[in-house]
């Protein structure tokens, strides 16, 4: 899985730089942050619509869209994915109840 995951990581990377008019991830690269985030939320929101209609193949498609559109974001931010990944690996084997009390407070 983590094959998978770099090798998006790594094409997202190299085509943020790239002609918009040839590379969806130029074109929205270009748009900026705010733009990505957006095209999180929405493809957030199609899966848990998919979800709720019980729509396995659409849950599939949109989390796969979402996962694109996170990673997105993240190579915006300068934030590699092994990052989120290493942070998945800290609250191994913690509750997730433990897990939310031990994060610092507003």
């Amino acid at each position: 899985m983590r094959a998978t995951l770099q090798t998006l990581e790594q094409t997202i990377r190299q085509r943020r730089s790239a002609d918009p008019s040839a590379s969806y991830v130029a074109r929205l690269a270009v748009k900026g942050r705010a733009k990505i985030a957006q095209k999180v939320g929405e493809e957030a929101v199609e899966a848990v619509i998919a979800a709720m209609a019980d729509d396995r193949d659409g849950a599939i498609g949109e989390s796969a869209d979402l996962i694109f559109h996170l990673m997105m974001l993240l190579a915006d931010l300068d934030i590699p994915f092994d990052a989120v990944l290493d942070e998945l690996d800290r609250r191994e084997g913690m509750s997730g109840i433990a897990e939310k009390a031990s994060r610092p407070r507003d």
